[in-house]
């Protein structure tokens, strides 16, 4: 895990769930990331403009809940089952939050932060990249 700077290692199946943490020797700190996606505009290289910067009304500084790695996201264990949060829902840091499935390991996602869920960011099933936001929370 040192060699290749992993803190975290976590596996899951039917009756097994191994999870394995690293002492990396900082403390954790909830992470926010503020994340905005570029527009994807087609423009000659000649009329190309910079992107413009991200408006107040773009970025609330809220706090939200972001991806911890790049994958497929879903809000429930299996399509039978209930959400693992909905709007409303109050979590903590240890409260599973959502699954990110990658390289077909699917790793439970803890909110990490306490509060209330206000708004779902994805649909279940898309993909995600690193530091998207995923919830925010009230």
């Amino acid at each position: 895990m040192k060699k290749s700077e992993l803190s975290e290692f976590a596996i899951e199946e039917e009756n097994f769930k191994l999870k394995i943490k690293r002492d990396t020797g900082r403390e954790s700190q909830p992470q926010i990331v503020s994340y905005a996606p570029a527009p994807q505009v087609i423009q000659p290289a000649a009329e190309a403009a910079a992107p413009a910067p991200i408006s107040a009304s773009e970025d609330d500084n809220g706090v939200y809940i972001t991806s911890p790695m790049v994958g497929t996201f879903y809000t429930a264990p299996s399509p039978e089952s209930p959400l693992y949060v909905k709007p409303g829902d109050s979590v903590t840091g240890d409260t599973i939050v959502c699954i990110i499935e990658a390289m077909k390991i699917m790793n439970e996602i803890q909110a990490e932060q306490t509060g209330s869920i206000a708004e779902i960011l994805v649909e279940s099933g898309q993909p995600v990249e690193y530091g998207q936001r995923l919830f925010r929370l009230s």
